[in-house]
């Protein structure tokens, strides 16, 4: 399937966080619960254009972390999969939950625990650090690393092939 055509019917944007929102650096303090992350600002703006333009955006990863959470209410995102050990069943039940078919969802991964989902999604992304077999498999690899952007650039990209670009600028006044 093209590319274009694919991206026509994504409703839903699926996201890994540890190496996708994050560069897969995570930090202790005293005990688990003082687990920090860097999230990049540009991402989160990333995610706010796609939610803008109506589309649902959120995460599902293996870890569980109070900033995920924290950041997932800060950008308002629509649904927060942590736990999900494999993360295939977790994004089954989240089709379920959502109404959707998985070709109208794309999803962001990483690295090899993202394949299984990334295989049955529309849309399949690698960040532009993603193992080698994961980048040689996606529908699109970033230019941009992980928690460096590339959130940001797969925002750009859908939003441009959906036709909603030009949309989301004018909200900004840009145009």
């Amino acid at each position: 399937m093209e590319q274009s055509s694919a991206a026509q019917k994504i409703k839903v944007v699926v996201l890994d966080v540890d190496g996708v929102l994050t560069d897969g650096g995570i930090s202790y303090g005293q005990g688990s619960a003082h687990e920090s992350k860097s999230f990049y600002v540009k991402d989160g703006l990333g995610i706010a254009m796609l939610r803008r333009s109506g589309l649902r955006v959120g995460i599902l990863t293996g870890r569980s972390c109070l900033a995920n959470r924290q950041r997932c209410t800060e950008l308002q995102m629509d649904f927060i999969k942590e736990n999900s050990n494999p993360k295939l069943p977790a994004f089954l039940e989240l089709l379920t939950e959502l109404g959707v078919s998985a070709e109208e969802c794309l999803y962001v991964g990483d690295d090899f625990v993202d394949w299984p989902v990334m295989r049955r999604a529309g849309v399949s992304v690698a960040v532009g650090d993603a193992v080698p077999e994961l980048k040689q498999r996606a529908t699109l690899t970033t230019l941009a690393a992980g928690g460096r952007g590339a959130v940001r650039e797969t925002a750009e990209w859908l939003l441009k092939q959906q036709g909603k670009w030009e949309q989301v600028l004018s909200f900004y006044e840009f145009i």
